[in-house]
């Protein structure tokens, strides 16, 4: 099983993660992200897009390494990753069915004024980061349009990572 944590940069995606897998037995993190990080790699690079994502590539080889690692580990595998391009999630989420791989899909969701406030205060990748503030309206849309309904929505604006993450292995044993 996949336990898909979807939600905009700065949503607590990559804590949250850390903190289900403890709770979840025979779980793993897998953050898609290095996929696209290994697709940056490649030397001359691919014709940049603006998000790896972007890149036809990326998809497939996410659905693939997933699919691996559940063959060789079993078990569920929680990924954090932020998919706001509905077409994006449909061939994610159809290549993973495909495989008979069930997905629990999760957003962590926070309002726009809890998000900035959030991204002002980052740590890791510093205050207000362009990379984070860039995708809170693309963000708003697909909550709007698509990613609300296709998912079950943590809000997280007053929760702590630890209280947002017991909600989540409660959500998949029922």
């Amino acid at each position: 099983m996949i336990v898909w944590l979807n939600g905009t940069h700065g949503a607590g995606k990559t804590t949250t993660s850390a903190l289900v897998q403890q709770l979840i037995p025979d779980s793993r993190v897998f953050d898609a992200e290095k996929v696209g990080e290994t697709l940056m790699d490649i030397t001359p690079g691919l014709p940049w897009t603006g998000n790896f994502q972007d890149w036809p590539p990326w998809r497939p080889l996410v659905v693939e390494t997933a699919r691996r690692v559940l063959d060789y580990t079993g078990g569920t595998l929680v990924m954090p990753m932020t998919v706001l391009v509905e077409e994006y999630w449909r061939e994610i989420s159809t290549g993973l069915a495909q495989h008979a791989i069930p997905v629990r899909h999760f957003v962590l969701h926070a309002d726009q004024d809890t998000l900035r406030g959030r991204i002002a205060g980052d740590t890791v990748l510093g205050p207000n980061s362009p990379f984070r503030l860039k995708y809170l309206e693309p963000y708003a849309e697909a909550a709007r349009t698509w990613l609300h309904a296709e998912a079950e929505v943590v809000d997280t604006t007053h929760l702590m990572p630890a209280q947002a993450a017991q909600q989540i292995p409660e959500a998949v044993k029922s």
